[in-house]
Protein backbone atom coordinates (compact mmCIF):
# COMPACT_ATOMS: atom_id res chain seq x y z
CA UNK A 1 0.00 0.00 0.00
CA UNK A 2 1.51 3.55 -0.66
CA UNK A 3 2.77 5.33 2.25
CA UNK A 4 0.58 8.25 1.74
CA UNK A 5 -2.46 6.31 1.78
CA UNK A 6 -1.93 4.62 5.02
CA UNK A 7 -1.06 8.05 6.81
CA UNK A 8 -3.97 9.38 5.28
CA UNK A 9 -6.31 6.18 6.71
CA UNK A 10 -4.63 6.29 9.85
CA UNK A 11 -5.24 10.54 10.46
CA UNK A 12 -8.67 9.67 9.83
CA UNK A 13 -9.40 6.85 11.84
CA UNK A 14 -7.54 8.95 14.56
CA UNK A 15 -9.96 12.10 13.45
CA UNK A 16 -13.25 9.76 13.84
CA UNK A 17 -12.06 8.18 17.38
CA UNK A 18 -11.24 11.90 18.52
CA UNK A 19 -14.78 13.21 17.39
CA UNK A 20 -16.43 10.08 19.45
CA UNK A 21 -14.03 10.71 22.11
CA UNK A 22 -15.00 14.39 22.04
CA UNK A 23 -18.69 13.95 21.92
CA UNK A 24 -18.51 11.69 24.59
CA UNK A 25 -16.26 13.23 26.84
CA UNK A 26 -18.44 17.03 26.08
CA UNK A 27 -20.18 15.97 29.23
CA UNK A 28 -17.35 15.69 31.74
CA UNK A 29 -14.95 18.22 29.89
CA UNK A 30 -15.98 21.69 28.94
CA UNK A 31 -12.96 22.28 27.02
CA UNK A 32 -14.80 25.10 25.04
CA UNK A 33 -15.86 27.02 28.56
CA UNK A 34 -12.23 26.94 30.29
CA UNK A 35 -11.13 29.78 32.72
CA UNK A 36 -9.07 31.88 30.43
CA UNK A 37 -11.77 32.18 26.80
CA UNK A 38 -12.87 35.59 26.49
CA UNK A 39 -16.88 36.12 26.42
CA UNK A 40 -18.50 39.20 25.50
CA UNK A 41 -22.51 38.90 25.28
CA UNK A 42 -24.66 42.19 24.84
CA UNK A 43 -27.90 42.08 23.57
CA UNK A 44 -27.96 40.98 19.94
CA UNK A 45 -24.32 39.92 19.89
CA UNK A 46 -22.23 37.60 21.33
CA UNK A 47 -18.63 36.53 20.82
CA UNK A 48 -16.82 34.09 22.36
CA UNK A 49 -12.51 33.70 21.58
CA UNK A 50 -11.49 30.06 22.96
CA UNK A 51 -7.81 31.66 24.22
CA UNK A 52 -7.47 29.28 26.93
CA UNK A 53 -9.09 26.50 24.83
CA UNK A 54 -6.76 26.87 22.16
CA UNK A 55 -3.55 26.85 24.05
CA UNK A 56 -4.19 23.68 25.47
CA UNK A 57 -5.08 22.45 21.94
CA UNK A 58 -2.03 23.52 20.75
CA UNK A 59 -0.04 21.68 23.44
CA UNK A 60 -1.63 18.80 22.88
CA UNK A 61 -1.32 18.42 19.32
CA UNK A 62 2.45 19.48 19.45
CA UNK A 63 2.87 16.57 21.90
CA UNK A 64 1.36 14.27 19.30
CA UNK A 65 3.25 15.51 16.50
CA UNK A 66 6.12 15.48 18.16
CA UNK A 67 5.64 11.39 19.34
CA UNK A 68 4.94 11.25 15.61
CA UNK A 69 8.24 12.08 14.53
CA UNK A 70 9.92 9.19 16.28
CA UNK A 71 7.68 6.36 14.55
Amino acid sequence: MNPVAKVMIIGGVVLIILGLLWQVGGRFLSLGRLPGDIVVERDNFRFYFPVATSIILSVVLSLIFYLFRFF
